[in-house]
């Protein structure tokens, strides 16, 4: 029997940066393509199995981390990051045909990118008020429904090219041209991408307790190793103030000796340590990795190690 479509889903509505991210997988194209309002929309579908995977946002060059995104993955049933996609970041201010900069007093957008263009907005127009929106693309879209509350949006030059209800009224308006945001694609636990030499690993570590020294002991996991962290992140549990968890990643994938046994660490110190996934970087960089945390350095380490456990044939036994 053939194999069944993929269902996807993915931050929407349509045009979204998203779903620019979710159509860089291959076979995402010929996929069904479900958009959510939000992300936890998007992970709920995942955990009960109404799509194959998920691709939501978790960081961006500018911003730092989607807090949304990192929140939700780290807890509820757990979920497995198979992929990541990085997209370059662009927008527009878009409004009803006749509108102009002038007329402009309330603009709307998802708070990432407001965070991206806000300089762009105090120059050109001053005084506008931010009204938040689930997306860019929802935003844009709202300008066009009856009894919008505000007079603009930012969103991706793509939305603007397909709604012709759309006037563009500036272009290129983010404040850092080399802005891209990370996007991750999420499934249930299951197999995992095999390692490419160019791998990330990602985990949640809930801090065991507030001391001196606590996260030093975790990071320690990794540093005695010779892994190296491309991001770290705490965030508050939610159950009272000062309980924080670590969003976490790290070089390397967990089929490396060396990645393995910081995790193991890890759970030594918090064993509610949360696996998130090992997959392949989006730029493909090699991890670069010194001699002694190779697998052979680990191998060869365990094997002299069991060699002093292992009594010598041929000595006589020491007299109890």
């Amino acid at each position: 029997m053939p194999a069944p479509a993929a269902i996807y889903t993915f931050l929407g509505p349509k045009g979204t940066f998203t779903e620019a991210a979710l159509m860089q997988v291959p076979g995402a194209a010929e996929a069904t393509r479900v958009p959510a309002s939000n992300v936890n929309a998007a992970l709920d579908m995942v955990r009960d199995g109404s799509v194959h995977a998920a691709m939501v946002p978790i960081e961006n060059s500018v911003e730092g981390g989607v807090t949304a995104t990192l929140d939700a993955i780290a807890g509820g049933p757990e979920l497995r990051i198979t992929r990541e996609v990085l997209v370059p970041i662009s927008f527009v201010l878009v409004a009803r045909p006749g509108v102009a900069l002038a007329d402009i007093r309330r603009i709307s957008t998802h708070g990432h990118a407001w965070a991206q263009c806000r300089l762009w907005v105090e120059t050109n127009i001053p005084g506008a008020e931010y009204v938040p929106g689930s997306s860019t693309a929802a935003a844009a879209l709202g300008l066009l429904a009856d009894g919008a509350h505000y007079d603009a949006a930012i969103c991706a030059p793509i939305v603007a090219q397909e709604q012709p209800g759309l006037s563009v009224l500036a272009e290129n308006i983010g404040d850092n041209p080399g802005a891209v945001t990370r996007f991750i694609m999420v499934s249930r636990p299951g197999e995992l991408p095999q390692r490419t030499g160019a791998d990330k690993t990602t985990v949640v570590v809930p801090l065991p307790e507030d001391r001196p020294g606590a996260l030093m002991e975790i990071l320690d996991q990794f540093a005695t190793r010779g892994v190296n962290l491309s991001r770290i992140e705490s965030r508050p549990t939610g159950q009272y103030l000062g309980h924080y968890f670590f969003s976490i990643d790290a070089d390397g994938h967990v089929q490396d000796a060396r990645v393995a046994d910081a995790l193991a660490g890890l759970h030594r110190i918090s064993p509610a340590t949360r696996f998130l996934g090992s997959y392949g970087r989006a730029d493909a960089q090699k991890v670069v990795v010194a001699p002694h945390t190779s697998d052979e350095a680990f191998h060869a380490a365990h094997q002299w190690v069991d060699g002093i456990l292992q009594p010598r044939p041929g000595l006589p036994e020491t007299a109890s």
